[in-house]
This record gives C-alpha cells, sequence and structure tokens, in this order.
C-alpha cells in the first residue's frame, strides 16, 4: 500500500497538574506536582494525521529539540507508508548522536505517529493489523513514589478502592514497601520498581525481606541497569522474579538481556524503544526464549496506546498494561480511556484507537 508523503511533525509539550488531595508523590526524590508529556502530531499531504509519544518526564524538552532539530528533517517528504525503511534511514543518519536517550525518544513518536497513519489508512486499529483482538486487558496502577509509609498506605487505598487488583511501587526503602503490602492485603499482586537503587549485594542482603512482602516481581533492581550478568546472578541466587528493559535502547541490548538469563519480565517502552516497530522486534526475541513481556507505559498518550495496542496483540495471557496512576486533573484522551475494576479495553478505532482530547491540548499546552 502507497502512502503520502509526511509534511508536518509537530512537538506538542503538555503540562498536567496532580490533584493537591494526596500530597508527598515524588519520582526518585524530586517533588512532582505535574506530569510533563510530549506528544507528536505527524500530517502527511492528504491531510491524514497521526499520534506519537516521546518518553520525557522532566527531559520533555530534550526529546523536542533532538524531534525538530535531528529527527523531524530527516521524515520531512519521506513516504509515511514505508515505517520500517524510514526509521532505518534515520537510525543510521542519527547513529553517532548514541543509540538511546533524546533522540530515540523523539524517533519513538514518529514512529508511533506513522502506525497510528498506517492504522487510518486501512481503517483498522493496530492491534487487528497485528493479528489481535479487542479483548480487555488487566492493568496495573503505577503509582509516584511516597516513601512515608502512611503516604503510601493512603495512595495503595485509594487504587484498591479504585478496583485495580496490581499495584507497582516505585520505592526502595523497606518500610514503605511493607505498609503497602499491610494496607493493599494478600490477595494483591505487588510489583516493586526499585529504580535501580542496589549493588548486586545489597539487593541479595534485602532478598529475604522482599520475598516476604510476595512480589509479582521486581524491576530494575541494580545500579547500573545494563548490569546484564549482575541480574541474572541475583535471579539466580535468590529466586526472586525480576525485571528489566526500560532502559534499553536497541534490540540488540535486548537480545542480551535475554540471552543472560537476567530476567522473568521483559520491558520495552514504546515510546524510548524505537516506537512500535522495534516493539515488535522484543516481543519476537522474548517468544523464542519464553519471556514474558510485560512492558513499560509510564505514561498517558500515544505511547501508552501503542502499549496496548501491540500487547492485545502478541502478548500473552498473562499480560498486564502498567498504567500511570498519577490522579491527574486531566486525562489526554478525556473519559474515553479509564479502566474498569482493573482491566483496560483496547480502543476499537481505527490506528491507535483515539485521538488525544483537543480540550486538554489547548488547556495544557506549555513553552509555546
Amino acid at each position: 500500500m502507497s502512502g503520502s508523503p509526511i509534511t508536518a511533525i509537530e512537538a506538542i509539550p503538555l503540562r498536567i497538574p496532580l490533584k493537591p488531595d494526596l500530597r508527598g508523590a515524588a519520582l526518585w526524590g524530586e517533588e512532582l506536582t505535574a506530569a510533563d508529556s510530549l506528544l507528536v502530531k505527524v500530517t502527511t499531504d492528504d491531510g491524514i494525521i497521526g499520534w506519537g509519544e516521546a518518553f520525557g518526564l522532566y527531559g520533555t524538552a530534550l526529546a523536542a529539540r533532538a524531534l525538530d532539530e535531528l529527527v523531524a528533517p530527516l521524515c520531512l517528504g519521506r513516504d509515511a507508508a514505508d515505517i520500517a525503511a524510514l526509521m532505518d534511514h534515520v537510525q543510521r543518519k542519527l547513529h553517532v548522536f548514541g543509540r538511546g536517550g533524546p533522540v530515540s525518544y523523539a524517533l519513538s513518536a514518529v514512529d508511533i505517529a506513522l502506525w497510528d497513519i498506517a492504522g487510518k489508512r486501512a481503517g483498522l486499529p493496530i492491534s487487528t493489523m497485528l493479528g489481535g483482538d479487542g479483548r480487555a486487558m488487566p492493568c496495573y496502577a503505577s503509582l509516584a513514589c511516597y516513601t512515608e509509609p502512611q503516604r503510601v498506605r493512603a495512595a495503595v487505598r485509594r487504587v484498591v478502592d479504585d478496583g485495580f487488583t496490581a499495584i507497582k511501587l516505585h520505592e526502595s526503602q523497606l518500610p514503605a514497601i511493607r505498609a503497602a503490602r499491610d494496607e493493599a492485603g494478600p490477595v494483591i499482586a505487588l510489583i516493586v520498581d526499585a529504580g535501580c537503587a542496589w549493588t548486586l549485594d545489597q539487593a541479595r542482603a534485602v532478598a529475604p525481606d522482599l520475598h516476604a512482602v510476595d512480589m509479582l516481581f521486581l524491576e530494575e533492581p541494580l545500579w547500573p541497569p545494563e548490569n546484564f550478568d549482575g541480574l541474572a546472578e541475583l535471579r539466580r541466587s535468590t529466586a526472586l522474579p525480576i525485571a528489566s528493559g526500560e532502559n534499553i535502547g536497541t534490540t540488540m541490548e535486548f537480545e542480551r538481556l535475554l540471552d543472560a538469563g537476567a530476567v522473568d519480565f521483559v520491558q520495552p517502552s514504546p515510546a524510548k524503544v524505537g516506537g512500535i516497530t522495534e516493539l515488535r522486534k522484543v516481543f519476537a526475541l522474548a517468544e523464542a526464549r519464553d519471556v514474558a513481556v510485560m512492558t513499560h507505559s509510564f505514561y498517558d498518550g500515544p505511547g501508552l496506546l501503542a502499549a496496548i495496542q501491540v500487547t492485545a496483540a502478541l502478548g500473552g495471557a498473562d499480560a498486564m498494561i502498567e498504567w500511570r496512576w498519577f490522579d491527574l486533573e486531566a486525562s489526554v484522551y478525556g473519559a474515553a480511556l479509564a479502566p474498569t475494576e482493573g482491566r483496560v479495553t483496547v480502543p476499537d478505532g481505527s490506528g491507535l484507537g483515539l485521538d488525544p482530547d483537543p480540550d486538554v491540548i489547548s488547556a495544557y499546552r506549555f513553552g509555546v
């Protein structure tokens, strides 16, 4: 199927405040009062618009600059339908700037947007294009870091009352982790993202305490995150279920992670790794090694929808979607995308299934 040339690529930064009624939210020591994100709008010469998202958090300006100065000039005028060739072309041109970080995040956003365009052109959701269906999938509430046990309890109580049956903590201190398990009770699945907090010896030392809280998996336990041999040794010596992958930028690195026997769950991030084009490759690598994929989607826009659409088609029966629970003033998709009783339904519109709410973009766009 031939496409149309790409005529415009626009970076759209958003800043949506958190509601003020659950204080103390942070991300690894940085106070969190609002969530920044970077949407990317790609337009073809026949007027089809696709939406993507670059991983940003505190670095949305870096990703936007990489998009405007490096990625977009290589994409304008190219065929929107020949996604694989275009992504390969841009990666080869820009590899000298690193095979990860803001350049890859910007490229990921363009790739997701081009898949959105392809789905809209075909009149199909991306999940259907990849051989899946519109099933509802379980999702887990991915919390901010609250550190203080009573604040952790308050956040956990909120999401349990919202109907979630699985929760991810961004905590590395045992009192906070124990408080979450006590508040959630024994039935709720608990995930602990330690944020690369420990050395191998430190992680081994806390392993008995982590076993006691009965985690579904321990995410990113070691510094540095590319210590794949260390992760493999931690997994082997402690029998802790290990997850990693959100900080990996290429499929070759994912292959090394998997071949090291480092993880029980591999976590590619669509808005970091190269969008849907590269995400599909990671699913194939993991399937060949009988490792479960649990996508990283710590964002709220098209990157989240990319994770939902691809997981619906390629994920296993136990796959879950990471739902970032920041209790924001507004959602990129308004009321059109929300979990019910801990499950999210794959949007059945063409492409990603939904377009961002223009009123939300107008209200929360910043830096322009």
